[in-house]
């Protein structure tokens, strides 16, 4: 849509200029810091940041209806720097220039609706939102535009040579470090560290393809995750695991894409997301926050945190029901199917700490809880997704199993409206549906296949036919017409279909 056909109001404010004053602030000490070098920890204290807007208030001056229809109206624009997670500019990370922006598809994924089966499975109504349609197959993408998008900011204001990304991963980080990365390939070289046999091998392949040094380290996420610490803090390197506070300013765009989804009405909504790293569900926390706080939204949604049994640090700190009581203890993870939420000790817990606090002080909130589900309860609730019409990986499975058990704990009614976050394609995570259906999963993962969910391929091989089409050997007409028929009436055979013109 041209610039020309905007209403006057609008026009001035659809390409923004770099404004705002952003800072490193420490969730510890409240030290602040310069955003003009990358620092991940604070230098005093070690703990992690997040990044504040010290001019928020001048977005004030605008009411939440500007707000609503300037992200409304920036949806048409054909600019690539805005067409992602930057339609959001303003409240994300308006220091960047719009040129040092890199758009690779990100963002504004789908909220499909379940269908009617499935609603009354649940017994709630309920849409999946599809991240796994980002352009590295999970909502990792999301930080890593905005995370990437500051580095090449960086890179060309200060004349930067060589530099080199790095990360932890359990599979979707590295491919979207490793993909955006990619794209500045001339600034920019990556690396990544994955535990060894614990990364499914459509995910491997990804960071493989992107042209990554890939490096396999014995032990679990966890054990990554101090390496690549060590280098960050001994090594001139780009961290981008969500240690990086760029990446949960990206992330955050989540949230604004859900609220625009329901046209901004969030009451009696209920968001539910898998815990791992805890970046996401910070920055979920974070993004609805700041819309309230902009009067774009006018009441926050439900948050719902998903952990599994075998990997449950979160949930078991929210277990206890008294704050001044509450400990955090990294705990050791057992195998999951839901791998991107396989973290024992997730390194923005102390964000998600400041962020409950905060959500839940705000007058009428209603609330964030974490719940826990079965290694089972994951596998069993992804095939259902997606018999019924999604695309749902492991963690989709979990967020689905957390509906379920929030149902069954009354912390959902019947009134509510779910939003589950599928936050990878579910082809990430096919060997996992081949286990199942082959009943050859590994015993760790606590999970026995229901015959009802499995589901295999038949060999059609019509009898009577004596040659079969094969390459480089065609049939004669008769013969091809021959076993066309009788591979038709073989498979209607299986279906128990009837004839035309048999009544």
């Amino acid at each position: 849509m041209r610039v020309s056909d905007f209403p006057v109001d609008i026009q001035p404010h659809l390409f923004p200029q770099p404004s705002g004053d952003l800072i490193y602030r420490c969730l510890q000490c409240e030290e602040i810091f310069n955003i003009e070098s990358l620092l991940y920890t604070c230098p005093e204290c070690k703990s992690v940041l997040l990044i504040e807007d010290r001019e928020w208030q001048r977005l004030k001056e605008f009411s939440g209806s500007f707000w609503r229809r300037l992200f409304d109206y920036r949806k048409m624009l054909n600019h690539p720097a805005l067409k992602g997670i930057f339609l959001y500019y303003e409240i994300i990370a308006p220091v960047i220039p719009l040129e040092d922006i890199i758009y690779l598809g990100e963002g504004h994924t789908p909220v499909v609706q379940a269908n009617d089966g499935l609603r009354d499975w649940v017994g709630v109504d309920f849409y999946f939102k599809n991240d796994g349609q980002n352009p590295s197959a999970s909502f990792k993408d999301r930080g890593m535009a905005c995370a990437l998008s500051y580095l090449n900011y960086l890179v060309r204001s200060q004349n930067l040579t060589e530099v080199l990304s790095i990360c932890a991963s359990t599979g979707d980080t590295s491919a979207a470090a490793a993909l955006y990365s990619a794209y500045m390939s001339k600034k920019v070289k990556s690396a990544v560290l994955l535990p060894h046999k614990k990364v499914t091998p459509q995910q491997i392949s990804q960071p493989l393809g992107s042209g990554a040094r890939v490096f396999e380290i014995p032990g679990v996420f966890d054990d990554c995750m101090k390496v690549v610490e060590h280098l960050a803090d001994n090594y001139h390197v780009a961290l981008l695991n969500s240690k990086n506070a760029w990446r949960i300013q990206g992330q955050e765009s989540y949230s604004f894409e859900v609220a625009q989804s329901f046209d901004y009405d969030l009451a009696n909504k209920v968001v539910l997301v898998p815990i791992g790293n805890a970046g996401n569900i910070t920055a979920i926390m974070g993004g609805f926050l700041k819309l309230l706080d902009l009067g774009v939204i006018d009441t926050l949604p439900k948050i719902i945190g998903v952990q599994s049994e075998h990997a449950d640090p979160v949930y078991r700190y929210y277990r206890e029901t008294d704050p001044s009581k509450r400990i955090f203890r990294p705990v050791t993870v057992k195998p999951s199917v839901a791998q991107a939420a396989m973290i024992g000790n997730p390194v923005s817990m102390p964000r998600v700490i400041r962020l409950v606090e905060a959500y839940e002080q705000v007058p009428n909130s209603p609330g964030v809880f974490v719940v826990q589900v079965s290694e089972q309860e994951i596998m069993d609730c992804q095939l259902i997704a997606n018999r019924n019409g999604h695309i749902a990986c492991t963690q989709g499975g979990e967020c689905l199993a957390g509906l379920l058990r929030a149902r069954k704990e009354g912390i959902v009614s019947d009134q509510e409206v779910a939003v589950l976050d599928a936050t990878a394609h579910a082809l990430k995570f096919a060997g996992f549906q081949e286990s199942y259906f082959g009943d050859n999963l590994n015993g760790a993962y606590e999970i026995v296949p229901k015959d009802e969910l499995r589901n295999f391929p038949t060999l059609v091989e019509a009898p009577g036919v004596e040659r079969l089409p094969a390459p480089g050997k065609p049939l004669s007409e008769d013969e091809f017409q021959k076993f066309v028929v009788a591979t038709a009436r073989e498979i209607a055979r299986e279906l128990d279909l009837k004839e035309k013109g048999s009544g």
